[in-house]
């Protein structure tokens, strides 16, 4: 029995013996993510507390999303490639030490540059800390687990968009914005400790030098598969950087309201990323990406007729939590795509390969409230939708050219089999 085959026969027996999935490491991996998630989602619930209290416009404010993703999609790749050279413990805690600090900066900042300048430090470590956390599959919990595993990961942030982002929006209206970001704060340093106390210390170092693991990129799987999170993320993210007004100004919800709305556009999020998990099933490899396709349809159909909420505010409600239940649905599928082809293709770009997702949604996000800022500018909220289906339709096109790769990987899989 190999050592892998030894450590894979512990972490089935330790989870047994915890009772299941939900072990406190799993667990705290999650609630991980969940902090990640509040820090960056939480701008979208108090985007205009923030441009009040520092005196500049929604768009200065809502730009910050974009020049997130902007720093959040060139570092994750490199620093998770880089990671994976350094003990895995003391590298992620080190990093999430980081992402404390810069939430300590932004709930100080006594301006919009000062808080510009604690955005980029948390955008550096955050995309990394999810590749980071996505390396401890195999050591936290069991095989049959890994797409469970993977869509709770993600489904820290959906938590987040659930609870953390509209009680953060409710902390910042009862007592300002900057306990919103306290509260991160706090989490996260309460985070810090758990991880000491339960996260396995073992690393997975690789031997195959830093620049040998972009050998990833040139792979024509993991382009199209980067696309189409790309194009879905840019879909979403044209409305969803502006929710707030969509909701307050288009569809009409009260004011008092508003922390109500976000709770149930983040329930519809977190029903996506947890039944993504269910269709990142249905196969190995590139597969699950390829059934992603008529769900695509779907969205572009559902973000062209956003517009019709500008005269049918009740139409515009429900259609929002319906846009929020497609928001994630191929988180898993193309997380799944991205590790299975390092897995058969080049194995020492595994911690590479966990990144990849982070990286391609937030190229999308970036991309997606970049053209959201200006659709808002010189056309209206109401256009939003229209244009965000655009994306959805370039992501038909490249799951499209992915269903050739489907025969391929069936004989692969198979010859694994015998």
């Amino acid at each position: 029995m190999t050592q892998t085959d030894k450590a894979r026969k512990h972490t089935e027996n330790t989870t047994q013996r915890d009772g299941g999935f939900f072990n406190l490491p799993v667990v705290t991996l999650i609630a991980l993510s969940f902090a990640l998630g509040m820090s960056e989602f939480i701008m979208v619930g108090i985007l205009p507390d923030i441009a009040t209290g520092l005196k500049v416009s929604e768009v200065a404010v809502g730009n910050l999303v974009s020049l997130f993703a902007l720093v959040y999609a060139p570092v994750t790749p490199l620093g998770s490639a880089l990671s994976a050279r350094f003990p895995r413990f003391a590298t992620h805690l080190t990093l999430v030490g980081i992402f404390l600090a810069g939430n300590v900066l932004c709930a100080l900042a006594p301006n919009y540059p000062v808080l510009l300048v604690a955005r980029i430090m948390i955008a550096l470590v955050s995309g990394t800390l999810v590749a980071i956390a996505m390396t401890y599959a195999p050591d936290v919990t069991t095989e049959r687990y890994r797409t469970k595993f993977i869509a709770w990961v993600f489904s820290g942030f959906s938590i987040a968009s659930v609870a953390g982002v509209p009680v953060g929006t409710w902390v910042a209206n009862a007592f300002g914005w900057r306990w919103a970001f306290i509260l991160v704060c706090v989490l996260t340093a309460a985070l810090m400790v758990l991880m000491i106390a339960v996260l396995p210390r073992n690393s997975h170092i690789v031997t195959i030098g830093f620049l040998p693991q972009f050998r990833l990129f040139f792979d024509r799987r993991i382009q199209l598969g980067v696309a189409c999170v790309m194009f879905g993320a840019a879909a979403s993210y044209v409305f969803y950087t502006y929710l707030t007004p969509i909701m307050r100004d288009e569809v009409h919800v009260p004011e008092r309201f508003l922390s109500f709305g976000l709770v149930v556009f983040g329930a519809a999020c977190l029903w996506s990323n947890l039944y993504g998990g269910r269709l990142a099933d249905r196969g190995r490899g590139v597969e699950p990406m390829t059934h992603i396709r008529p769900i695509y349809c779907l969205h572009t159909v559902l973000l062209a007729s956003l517009v019709i909420a500008h005269w049918v505010p009740v139409y515009g409600a429900v259609l929002l939590v319906v846009l929020g239940m497609l928001m994630y649905l191929q988180n898993s599928a193309s997380q799944v795509l991205y590790m299975d082809v390092a897995a058969q293709s080049h194995p020492g770009s595994l911690n590479l390969a966990a990144s990849l997702n982070s990286m391609a949604f937030n190229i999308g996000i970036a991309l997606g409230s970049a053209v959201g800022g200006l659709v808002n500018d010189h056309l209206g909220l109401m256009w939003l939708g229209p244009v965000g289906a655009v994306f959805t339709l370039l992501a038909v096109g490249m799951t499209t050219l992915l269903r050739p790769f489907v025969a391929q990987e069936r004989g692969f899989y198979a010859k694994l089999e015998q």
